[in-house]
C-alpha cells in the first residue's frame, strides 16, 4: 500500500502528550532531551505537566509538537527498523507541521528544526501586536464562498483565508476588525457556523510579513538536504524535493493559506491508500475522512499506536 506520513499542527497540543512514549521507550527520551538542549528550555517537563496555558504558547507548542511527532517517528526506527523511504511515498504537514515533516525526511537535523520552530513561534507571536489580529473557523461554506466572504469583509484591511483544510471547513485571518464583519458575513451567506479562535495571532494572513522576513533569514543560516522521500508542500499542495525551493516555500508558508484539503486530494490522486498521522492528536486523520473517503488513516501517537502500526506493516 502506498502510504504518506503526515504531521499535526497547533492546536493539537496537550498537556501530557509524549508521556507515554518517553516511559515506554528510551528512543523517545533521547529526542526530547536533545529538543531540551537545542532550546535550552525544559520543554519536556512543560509537556508533561502543563501548565497549559504555557505550553498553548505559539514559541512553545510549535516545538513541542513537532518532538513529539519526532520521537514517534524514533521510536519506529529503533524499535521495528523503519525506514520512511522504504514505507512512504510522500511526507506533509499542517502548518508547523510541515517542519516535522522535513525532520522526519531528513531535510533538516532534529535539533535545527526545534531552534527553527521557536524563532517561528516568536516571530509570529511578535509581528502583531496582541488584539490586532484575529481568526476565524467558518464551517458550511465552501472554499470560493469562504473566500469571497473573506474579499468582502476586508474594507481596506487585510482579511484573507489562512487554511482550507477540508470541504466546509475554511479558516479565516486578518485584522480582528475585518474578522468580525467576516464572520458576521458568513452567517449572512448561510454558514453553519462562524466562530473566533482562540489563537494568540492571524497566523497565514499577510500581516504576517514580519515573520515571513525572520524566518528567510534563520532558515538561510542551516544546511537543508533533499527530503528522503518528496514533501508535499502546504502552499501548493504539490510534491516538492528541492532544498532551495523547499526553503523558498517555508518563508511563503508564513503569510501563504495552508492547502490542505488539496494536499490530501493530490495525494489521494498519486495513489496514497493510507495516510499516516504522527504525534499528538488525531485533527488529520478527521480532515482525511472528509477529504477522501477512500484513504485509510492510521496513527502513532502513543506507544499502543506504535505496536499496532509496526504489527499492520
Amino acid at each position: 500500500m502506498t502510504r504518506a506520513f503526515t504531521f499535526p499542527g497547533q492546536g493539537s497540543q496537550a498537556v501530557g502528550m509524549g508521556k507515554e512514549l518517553a516511559e515506554a521507550f528510551p528512543a523517545a527520551r533521547e529526542v526530547f532531551e536533545e529538543v531540551n538542549e537545542a532550546l535550552g528550555q525544559d520543554l519536556s517537563k512543560l509537556m508533561c505537566e502543563g501548565p497549559g496555558e504555557e505550553l498553548t504558547l505559539t514559541e512553545n507548542a510549535q516545538p513541542a509538537l513537532m518532538a513529539v511527532s519526532m520521537a514517534a517517528m524514533r521510536v519506529l526506527e529503533k524499535e521495528g527498523g523503519f525506514a520512511l523511504a522504504d514505507k512512504a511515498a510522500y511526507v506533509a504537514g499542517h502548518s508547523l507541521g510541515e517542519y516535522s515533516a522535513l525532520a522526519a525526511a531528513g531535510t533538516f537535523t532534529l535539533a535545527d528544526t526545534a531552534r527553527l520552530l521557536k524563532t517561528r513561534g516568536q516571530a509570529m507571536q511578535k509581528a502583531v501586536p496582541v488584539g490586532e489580529g484575529a481568526m476565524a473557523a467558518v464551517l458550511g461554506l465552501d472554499f470560493e464562498e469562504a473566500k469571497a466572504v473573506a474579499e468582502a469583509a476586508a474594507e481596506g484591511d487585510v482579511c484573507q483565508a489562512a487554511n482550507d483544510n477540508a470541504p466546509g471547513q475554511v479558516v479565516l485571518s486578518g485584522s480582528k476588525a475585518a474578522v468580525d464583519r467576516a464572520i458576521l458575513l458568513a452567517k449572512e451567506k448561510g454558514a453553519k457556523r462562524a466562530m473566533a479562535l482562540d489563537v494568540s495571532a492571524p497566523f497565514h494572513c499577510a500581516l504576517m510579513q514580519p515573520a515571513a522576513d525572520a524566518m528567510a533569514e534563520a532558515l538561510g543560516n542551516v544546511t537543508m538536504r533533499a527530503p528522503v522521500v518528496p514533501l508535499v508542500a502546504n502552499v501548493t499542495a504539490s510534491a516538492v524535493e528541492d532544498p532551495e525551493e523547499i526553503r523558498k516555500l517555508l518563508v511563503a508558508q508564513v503569510t501563504g493559506m495552508v492547502r490542505w484539503r488539496e494536499s490530501v486530494a493530490y495525494l489521494a490522486g498519486k495513489g496514497v491508500g493510507q495516510l499516516v498521522e504522527v504525534g499528538s492528536g488525531k485533527v488529520l486523520s478527521g480532515l482525511a475522512k472528509r477529504i477522501a473517503k477512500e484513504i485509510e488513516t492510521a496513527n502513532v501517537g502513543t506507544p499502543a499506536d506504535v505496536e499496532a502500526f509496526l504489527k499492520g506493516l
